[in-house]
């Protein structure tokens, strides 16, 4: 077909120094722009850099850029023009207001140009996880008009306008399709009923109807795990959950496989960790989810000296359901001794200012997005960064184990590394481990190619 046209939950080209996991915002962004490097399930792969090598000990990286890598406006790409990028993205601030961590995680780095087609970045210590931060940045430029919309992917922006419509065509001749529409729409149920009246040939992140999501055999469906966590946060510096009996104890006293099948409709997976099936270490760490088991939680409970009276906290929205997935935590916590109360939050963005300042109660609702294994960690989980969204977690063994992670250079290792990150903290939880939800998407039936990967990002074969 010479025309494919979408509905997506949003239609928008962010500044290029706005980093977001929004998966229709990154559909647009896969179709227009590359990335540095493209995560596949863990892996990293070429992308804008066609390949790259380190130094032995892991401080030193080259990356050469595609040959022929050309913006949608005509200019080369140059190793000045990614250079430019990155500082814009180390210099700015997300939606919250507050500083990106690619600057902390990049403060000793000096990158530099070879050349006009070689990046170096040196670092004084091993430095793998640049592969994982470089595949999280899409290149992108300003038009003459001041859109963020000049990119060197296979599709250039024909016309935008903002939070309602964009036009893609093809860059390549005689390619299928040779142009996509894309439609915004922020209600899932309106999305479904444009694609059933023939408005549409594709509707992404159906599973946020309202409701149960019938599957009928009209149209061809696409299903995909999430990298992202519906998670709480255990605040783990003060109060019951500071005891690593505590924190196990919540996690056995909650039916994971209940939120899935009752409160996401069955279009979500429990967790077993701090990431998804998919995050680097995953593949050979074999995990199982913490299985459910109110006896045990009260025992572990009863070996609990602190107060059982507990401040749970959630937002009315991200993550998706909140209010009905913390009612059920609560209820279940109940039941295993604890007493809780239930504190709502209706302004989103203060609320996640709120965790970043460590006012989060005993525990709060959370969404964990970055695919990287090695982001989740640093921001979350050490106790040597104590970054913005750490929660006070500080366990020697944990932290002896990121470090040899983070000093792994070779991909087996690095495997291997964070495989037994992930699987100690599947045993010791710092969070309470819920949920990965499932996106779906449904296309026409004679539509062929299109897929959606784990980032819930709509591909085109």
């Amino acid at each position: 077909m010479s025309t494919l046209t979408i509905s997506l939950e949003k239609v928008d080209f962010l500044p290029p120094t706005r980093v977001t996991d929004d998966t229709s915002v990154l559909t647009l962004k896969n179709l227009v722009f590359e990335p540095l490097l493209k995560w596949q399930d863990g892996q990293v792969l070429p992308a804008l850099f066609s390949n790259w090598t380190h130094s032995a000990d892991g401080r030193e990286w080259r990356f050469v850029i595609r040959e022929g890598a050309t913006f949608h406006d005509g200019k080369l790409c140059v190793a000045g023009d990614v250079i430019a990028f990155i500082d814009g993205i180390l210099e700015a601030v997300d939606t919250f207001g507050m500083k990106w961590s690619y600057a902390r995680y990049l403060a000793d780095a000096k990158i530099t140009a070879e050349n006009d087609a070689t990046v170096v970045v040196r670092n004084p210590d091993a430095f793998a996880d640049i592969l994982d931060i470089f595949s999280e940045f899409y290149i992108c430029r300003l038009a003459t008009d001041g859109q963020p919309i000049l990119g060197t992917g296979p599709f250039r922006v024909r016309s935008f306008e903002p939070r309602a419509r964009a036009v893609l065509e093809r860059v390549a001749a005689h390619a299928e399709p040779r142009e996509i529409v894309a439609i915004a729409e922020p209600s899932a149920d309106k999305r479904f009923a444009l694609l059933t009246s023939g408005a549409v040939d594709a509707a992404l992140n159906l599973e946020r109807v309202e409701g149960h999501l019938v599957m009928d055999d009209r149209f061809q469906w696409g299903k995909a795990v999430n990298t992202l966590s519906v998670m709480f946060y255990l605040n783990c510096q003060e109060g019951v959950f500071r005891s690593p009996e505590a924190r196990l104890a919540a996690n056995l006293a909650v039916d994971t496989a209940r939120i899935a099948d009752e409160i996401f409709h069955g279009l979500a997976v429990p967790s077993s960790s701090i990431v998804s099936p998919y995050h680097l270490g995953m593949a050979s760490a074999g995990l199982s989810p913490i299985p459910y088991d109110p006896e045990r939680a009260r025992v572990l409970l009863n070996q609990v000296e602190e107060s059982k009276r507990i401040t749970l906290r959630t937002p009315t929205f991200m993550p998706e359901r909140a209010p009905e997935v913390s009612r059920l935590v609560a209820t279940s916590l109940e039941a295993v001794g604890f007493e809780v109360e239930i504190e709502i939050e209706i302004d989103r963005p203060e609320y996640a200012r709120q965790i970043g300042r460590k006012e989060m109660g005993d525990l709060a609702i959370f969404d964990s997005s970055p695919h990287s294994t090695y982001r989740i960690l640093n921001d979350k989980i050490s106790s040597v960064t104590k970054a913005v969204w750490w929660q006070g977690y500080d366990d020697a063994e944990a932290q002896r184990l990121i470090a040899v992670a983070n000093a792994a250079v070779e991909p087996a290792m690095r495997e291997a590394a964070y495989a037994a990150c992930l699987t100690y903290l599947n045993a010791n939880p710092p969070w309470l481990y819920l949920v990965h939800p499932v996106d779906v998407f449904a296309a026409r039936k004679e539509i062929a190619g299109l897929f959606i990967d784990h980032k819930g990002t709509l591909r085109i074969a």
